[in-house]
């Protein structure tokens, strides 16, 4: 994987754009850190590193929100695209290669148990 993005993986680079693209926001206003902090399970201040970390990285830029100018949202930039498209490419390899052998009810029964463990 770190082939195809050109440079070493940054697991936290990755939990962040997952999320802004998990997080899609209101309409006109875009994720916020905060929502990012929540999405992840983290504290403010953690959310908020990490968000810096990615900006730093040149995956999510902050921009002004649409809705209110004073307010910055993110938003994730050629290469955070290209970070998410890679990784979620990467796990649909895996899983699959994994699953090849399962039945259909052992995956229906997987996808079920995996949902509700990540949406704990």
């Amino acid at each position: 994987m770190e082939r195809q993005l050109g440079t070493r993986l940054n697991l936290a680079h990755s939990f962040v754009v997952d999320a802004l693209d998990e997080t899609k926001g209101i309409p006109g206003n875009g994720p916020s850190v905060g929502m990012v902090a929540e999405h992840l399970g983290v504290d403010p201040s953690r959310g908020s590193r990490m968000v810096a970390d990615a900006v730093r990285g040149g995956y999510v830029r902050r921009v002004a929100s649409q809705a209110d100018a004073r307010s910055m949202c993110l938003e994730l930039t050629g290469a955070g695209r290209k970070l998410l498209k890679t990784t979620s490419s990467f796990r649909r390899r895996v899983f699959s290669k994994v699953m090849a052998n399962w039945s259909e009810s052992e995956c229906t029964e997987f996808a079920r148990l995996l949902t509700k463990f990540t949406n704990h």
